[in-house]
């Protein structure tokens, strides 16, 4: 008996996808709810888990476009179906299962496959970051970036027939592979995710008239009580207490006093949202991504990290679902992780403003006529001029500067 493979209903917005990798082969035994296949959105990239347990039978290739609903394998149930042909040719063959020393090379998707053949890799040589250490194309890829850089620096460490290639064939040069020495450009195609990210912000520049503001904000007050209430806070709600919970929080209590900039502009219309959902921007290995906290006003500090948490672990596993990453009334992003400095960040579209988030540094500041050395962070407003207009643009980085230094506010409803 076989079973269909299908794409699953991923979102209310989601009605396709790129089948972006196989997890596994044609002909392997898989087991309910083993992650088979990875789907790339706009959005995000999932990991779909098998429907039934049985022998896999691909019908749809890698890089693919589907549809939901739409079957990309079949499932040999009974136990008995014969391998798959292209798994009994490599049983038979024996060269895709096996390393030239006669050890067992790790299963490779036939994306990950071509790429370490076109590259000449050593599949055990690379670090999978997959699901159980499977090597995936991403994994494959910057493999052969530093097998390129490392043949272009090291060319006396060349193998020696290539070198013999190279010179027995007089007046003539030998072909040239992508990452072989002397290589000087690779070329990797713009995944589904970093395609629309492209387009979302050439269209946000294109459409909106941006402006950034810029304040800065002395982090003593969190960061003291961060660091007294950092152990009952973990124990009593088993998440740690971070910043980010504190700029969503001080952020609402913005948008509430400035509401233009929890707007949008609908044809000659502006659009108030009565609700706060802040999205929270995320660094990926697909790019950028931005999952959203709903209804921000309605939660604890607690319920606002523990989701934070949830977003980042399923992030890694590629299990977000699309609709968590849309519907953000207004963006809060923090280059900070990274050691920025300063930055201008870019809203997304159709919202009106982001706030950008940076490193925190010691700097003397005057306070009482005294010079101190405080923590002190950068903080920028990016909004669009056409709806927001320059004094409440800065009055609400002043107001989220308030409720950073003085965090009693909040809890006050101040």
């Amino acid at each position: 008996m076989k079973k269909d493979v299908q794409v699953p209903e991923i979102g209310e917005s989601v009605s396709s996808g790129v089948l972006a990798s196989w997890l596994k082969k044609s002909g392997d035994t898989v087991q309910e709810g083993e992650e088979i296949f990875e789907l790339e959105t706009d959005k995000a990239t999932l990991a779909v888990p098998a429907p039934a347990a049985g022998v896999l039978e691909i019908t749809v290739e890698e890089e693919t476009e589907v549809s939901v609903g739409q079957t990309v394998a079949r499932i040999e149930t009974d136990g008995a179906a014969a391998p798959a042909p292209q798994a009994a040719a490599e049983a038979a063959g024996g060269k895709r299962g096996r390393l030239s020393d006669g050890g067992s090379a790790p299963a490779l998707s036939p994306a990950v496959r071509r790429i370490v053949e076109e590259h000449g890799l050593n599949p055990a040589e690379i670090q999978g970051s997959g699901p159980g250490g499977r090597i995936t194309k991403e994994d494959a890829l910057k493999a052969a970036e530093h097998h390129a850089s490392d043949t272009t620096a090291a060319p006396a460490a060349r193998p020696p027939e290539t070198a013999q290639t190279a010179t027995t064939t007089p007046g003539k040069q030998a072909p040239k592979k992508a990452g072989a020495e002397n290589e000087r450009e690779t070329r990797r195609k713009l995944s589904t995710l970093r395609q629309r990210i492209a387009e979302n912000l050439v269209a946000s520049q294109q459409s909106s008239a941006h402006l950034t503001t810029f304040n800065e904000v002395d982090m003593s007050a969190v960061m003291e009580l961060r660091a007294r209430h950092r152990e009952q806070f973990e124990a009593t709600h088993g998440v740690k207490l971070g910043f980010m919970s504190f700029f969503i929080k001080a952020a609402q209590k913005a948008l509430e006093a400035f509401p233009e900039l929890n707007g949008r502009i609908d044809g000659n219309e502006i659009v108030y949202h009565n609700y706060y959902n802040i999205g929270v921007a995320l660094s990926s290995d697909r790019g950028l991504i931005t999952p959203v906290v709903r209804d921000v006003d309605r939660k604890s500090f607690a319920a606002i990290e523990s989701e934070i948490l949830s977003f980042i672990t399923r992030a890694q596993q590629k299990k977000l679902m699309p609709d968590e990453l849309s519907g953000g009334t207004f963006t809060i992003t923090n280059g900070g992780v990274f050691g920025s400095m300063l930055s201008t960040p870019i809203p997304s579209p159709p919202q009106s403003g982001v706030l950008g988030m940076h490193s925190i540094q010691k700097r003397p500041v005057a306070i009482n006529d005294e010079v101190v050395i405080r923590p002190m962070m950068y903080l920028a407003l990016t909004y669009d001029h056409r709806i927001v207009d320059g004094r409440e643009a800065i009055k609400f980085l002043v107001t989220v500067k308030q409720q950073i230094e003085d965090p009693g506010r909040m809890l006050l409803g101040l």
